[in-house]
């Protein structure tokens, strides 16, 4: 098999076109063969396949450099350039990331995990690459639904204003996560009408010409207006007026067309968007159908496409419950940011189309627009993922909680992610949302808990917060209590430890409890539910009484569950307390499953009952 024979690019660059095309379906074959085992990002890899292949041809990695926006579309790179073994195990805990990481090749040049990103770094590296009087090419690889990103707009108008060699690839396929919905968009849409308008012109001249007497005036004239012409077609010409060179659309699909355009850009020394036109899920049947279906997806059967259901999910039940609360309240609007099925909104988006806004990847404006709503007497609610709201941190603080708007913010995957990794874990948003004035920060135990903090948040006229996991709820074995404003809920009565969680991890405290018990160990559990404002009095009453404390939370260790209960003995001036706190270090965590993850860091039931049991064996 000719997959067997390419290590790097320069064993690609041997292939005749022949051998590339088989290539192409080899590598297809194989995408598909793995992912249906390990899961991963299945549909934007399989759109992509010529395309790597083609600028891998060209280039010359890893002295020229490519930069995958995202990077969830890096595995076909990562095949060609000596992973091909490895991506066996992609995503797997100790195993290489489903996206790009400098510490694994030389050919991944930039750490990428987010959208909208490629288009700023590459142009940061030419001008380094330029003031050290360097030569290589710089390659941005950016897909339609990054583009309608604002960082990557103004990248873009940065690109045009200084003009530093470099190129841009637009890969079209008409998706982001769901299917995009933008002004950009239409813009795409026009775009691909170029080959049409170049022939309908092209026709137009030659009939015209051939005019006798005025035919060659005619046709002067005709070169006049180009640019009039042009805007029917394209209405803006946005890329050229902004200052780069658009070349295409291309086929995406075509390896010698693409190859001949990346020669030809490479001697271009100016910034040159060339907009290539791709399938999402190319060659995998259930992937092209559904593309958004197949963009992040559990192991599955390749021979039916079927992936198997999972248990009820916290998006789920946020959806549904959302809906629920808009039938009988005309006043909420539900917003996301290209996330609509990942966060559950699919409903409400079908039941409720006049008050849902799916922004695309723009979620600075997402908080915004839902500042404005609010401030207008509608309540907004915002459905975003924890690792996307870091790029709203300044909305939230600025138009929402300057003005103590009443906006309902859901994060999702908040927490340990697992196979995602470093980019995508959730492990922050308790510690940057609390430090904001003016928020309430709530966090659910279970699927009843936050149906009934939803139905509170919509009640509530401040900013507020709800954070809840990737996936289901753990052991549910409680009881749930209404919510009550900056009150927490005592599971548990006990005297010698105090045991004090939030959200997910509420479970983990129940289960060490449980174990303790049987030890003669007798403790307190809190479900705190409320981070901010947080319950002081009933904490300072269990702190006083047990004098030992555990805090058990999924984020950081800084600025959270464990800083704000040590704030808090603090400030009370309380002595001989002992506090031990079970969080995430502080450093980015990596990929695996969240079990693994959790083992790793010393956050399962075993870890913290070994922990408490050292010490009390010490004392």
């Amino acid at each position: 098999m000719i997959i067997n024979r390419i290590n790097n690019n320069r064993d690609l660059k041997k292939l005749n076109y022949k051998e590339k095309i088989e290539l192409t379906n080899e590598i297809r074959k194989y995408l598909v063969e793995t992912i249906s085992k390990t899961g991963g990002h299945l549909a934007s890899n399989l759109g992509v396949v010529e395309l790597t292949i083609a600028l891998e041809s060209v280039f010359d990695l890893p002295k020229d450099k490519i930069i995958w926006d995202v990077g969830h579309q890096s595995y076909v790179h990562k095949i060609i350039n000596g992973r091909r073994e490895k991506v066996k195990k992609i995503r797997q805990f100790g195993h290489i990331s489903g996206f790009p990481k400098t510490k694994e090749s030389d050919t991944d040049c930039f750490n990428t995990g987010h959208s909208s990103t490629s288009i700023s770094a590459a142009l940061g590296m030419a001008i380094a690459r330029d003031i050290k009087k360097e030569d290589y090419n710089i390659i941005a690889v950016i897909g339609d639904g990054a583009l309608t990103g604002g960082m990557a707009l103004e990248a873009l108008n940065h690109v045009g204003s200084i003009k530093k060699k470099m190129i841009i690839i637009l890969n079209d396929n008409e998706m982001s996560i769901s299917k995009n919905i933008s002004g950009m968009n239409e813009l795409l849409t026009n775009l691909r009408l170029k080959k049409r308008y170049r022939k309908s012109n092209n026709k137009l001249k030659k009939i015209i010409s051939s005019v006798p007497l005025i035919g060659q005036y005619l046709t002067y004239i005709i070169k006049k207006i180009k640019k009039t012409l042009k805007q029917l077609f394209i209405p803006g010409m946005y890329f050229e007026e902004i200052g780069l060179k658009y070349i295409g659309p291309i086929d995406g699909h075509n390896i010698e067309e693409l190859e001949a355009i990346f020669k030809k850009a490479k001697n271009i020394d100016e910034p040159v968007l060339i907009h290539v036109i791709t399938k999402k899920g190319k060659g995998y049947k259930f992937a092209e159908e559904s593309p958004e279906q197949y963009h992040g997806v559990s192991p599955f059967n390749i021979d039916t496409g079927v992936v198997p259901s999972n248990n009820k999910t916290y998006s789920e039940v946020f959806g549904n419950k959302l809906c629920e609360l808009a039938k009988e309240n005309k006043k909420i609007v539900a917003i996301t940011a290209a996330m609509k099925d990942g966060t559950g909104l699919s409903r409400f988006s079908e039941m409720f189309k006049e008050r849902f806004y799916d922004v695309g990847i723009a979620e600075q404006h997402a908080l915004t627009l839902a500042a404005g709503i609010a401030k207008n007497g509608m309540i907004p609610v915002v459905s975003i993922y924890s690792s996307f709201y870091q790029r709203g941190f300044d909305q939230v603080i600025h138009d929402i909680c300057t003005q103590n708007l009443h906006v309902v913010m859901c994060v999702d995957r908040a927490g340990c992610v697992g196979s995602d990794g470093e980019t995508h874990q959730g492990l922050f948003d308790l510690s940057f949302f609390k430090i904001i004035p003016n928020i309430v920060i709530l966090a659910p135990k279970n699927f009843k808990e936050l149906e009934l903090m939803l139905e509170y948040a919509i009640k509530i006229k401040k900013p507020i917060v709800i954070r809840y996991p990737r996936g289901g709820e753990k052991k549910n074995h409680f009881t749930t209590t209404p919510i009550k404003f900056a009150t927490l809920e005592k599971l548990k009565d006990g005297k010698d430890i105090s045991i004090i969680a939030i959200g997910n991890m509420v479970s983990r405290a129940m289960d060490v409890a449980t174990i303790l018990e049987k030890q003669n160990i007798m403790c307190d559990v809190i479900n705190i539910r409320f981070l901010k404002p947080i319950d002081e009095t009933a904490i300072l009453e269990s702190i006083k009484k047990t004098k030992k404390i555990i805090t058990i939370e999924d984020n950081t260790i800084i600025g959270g569950l464990s800083s704000s209960i040590k704030e808090l003995i603090v400030n009370n001036n309380l002595n001989n307390i002992k506090i031990k706190s079970y969080a995430y270090p502080d450093k980015f965590i990596e990929h695996g499953t969240v079990d693994e993850l959790e083992k790793k860091y010393k956050l399962d039931i075993q870890s913290i009952i070994n922990d408490i049991n050292k010490e009390v064996n010490h004392e």
